[in-house]
């Protein structure tokens, strides 16, 4: 059975940083897809970041130069650096992976909660 397992959620002062983990565990053949979504209190859940296998990078406008993600292949882990987080970023954060058992299926974690208030 595959899981999606996330680390890293916290409270923050606006401008700090945290650090997002999601590790896939499980039987499996390949994970195509790996990112992040967010789901901010009284919202919908919207994409934060995502990738790749093959490296492509994809951020929504809100977090561009701001939200780095990165991906260990070998641990078949994703990672999010939040740097310069404001009030708005306040949301249960959602790791999610599309990956291959039998065939490709979309996986989500738990969710994590990321705070941001003075």
């Amino acid at each position: 059975q595959v899981q999606l397992v996330e680390s890293g959620g916290g409270s923050v002062q606006p401008g700090g940083s945290l650090t997002l983990s999601c590790a896939a565990s499980g039987s499996f053949v390949a994970i195509h897809t790996m990112g992040w979504y967010r789901q901010p209190p009284g919202k919908g859940r919207e994409l934060v970041a995502m990738t790749d296998s093959s490296g492509n990078k994809n951020y929504a406008d809100s977090v561009k130069g701001r939200f780095t993600i990165s991906r260990d292949n070998a641990k078949s882990a994703v990672f999010l650096e939040m740097n310069n987080l404001q009030p708005e970023d306040t949301a249960i954060y959602y790791c999610n992976a599309n990956i291959r058992t039998t065939s490709f299926q979309n996986y989500w974690a738990r969710g994590t909660q990321v705070t941001v208030s003075s």
